[in-house]
C-alpha cells in the first residue's frame, strides 16, 4: 500500500502580526517545554526493559514524532510567511485584515475578519483569505451585494460596514 498523498492546494502565505505571534509561541512551547518532557518520559520508559510491550515508550515515541513533525512545519511555514502589519491605503474596500459586517437574506448580521489560512480557526469570526466567502468579499465596497456558492446553493450577502481595527471588531458594531 502506497503512502502517496495528493499535494495540498497552495495556501496564501500572509498572516497578521497576532497570528505570527501565536505560531511562534506554539513553536516555542513545543520545542522548549513539551518536547523535553516527552523526551525524558521516553528515556525513563526505555530503562524499564522490553520496549515492544512498553506502552509509555511506544506512545512517547509517537508523540515525539508528532511534535517533531509540527515543529518542522512551523519553522518552514514561518520562514515563508509575510506578516502584513499595515492596513491598506483604501479603507473603503475589503482587503486582508479587514473586519466586515454582513447581512444575509434573512436580515441576520454577522461579523467576519479576513485572516491568513494559518489563523482562521482562532475565533469563530475569522475566515481564511482562501475561503469562498473571503474571496467573494475581496475588493468589495460598502453596500455591495456578494454572492457566495455554498454546498446548499448560492447565498447572498450585503456588505454593511468595513473596518481595519486589529484583533477585535469596532466597539460600535453589534452582531
Amino acid at each position: 500500500m502506497s503512502r502517496y498523498r495528493p499535494p495540498r492546494a497552495p495556501r496564501t502565505a500572509i498572516i497578521t502580526p497576532e497570528g505570527e505571534q501565536l505560531l511562534r509561541r506554539e513553536l516555542q512551547t513545543l520545542w522548549k517545554e513539551e518536547r523535553p518532557v516527552v523526551t525524558q518520559a521516553v528515556s525513563d520508559a526505555a530503562k524499564n526493559g522490553d520496549r515492544s510491550e512498553n506502552g509509555d515508550y511506544i506512545y512517547g515515541k509517537k508523540r515525539l514524532r508528532e511534535i517533531d513533525s509540527r515543529v518542522r512545519f512551523l519553522r518552514k511555514r514561518l520562514d515563508s510567511l509575510k506578516v502584513v502589519t499595515e492596513a491598506p491605503a483604501d479603507h473603503s474596500r475589503v482587503f486582508f485584515g479587514a473586519w466586515v459586517k454582513l447581512f444575509d437574506e434573512e436580515d441576520r448580521s454577522s461579523l467576519h475578519r479576513i485572516v491568513g489560512p494559518d489563523e482562521f480557526d482562532r475565533h469563530a469570526e475569522y475566515i481564511s483569505i482562501d475561503g469562498p466567502l473571503a474571496r467573494a468579499l475581496l475588493g468589495k465596497r460598502q453596500d455591495d451585494e456578494i454572492a457566495v456558492q455554498t454546498p446548499k446553493g448560492q447565498r447572498l450577502f450585503w456588505l454593511d460596514a468595513i473596518a481595519y481595527s486589529g484583533e477585535r471588531p469596532p466597539a460600535d458594531w453589534q452582531s
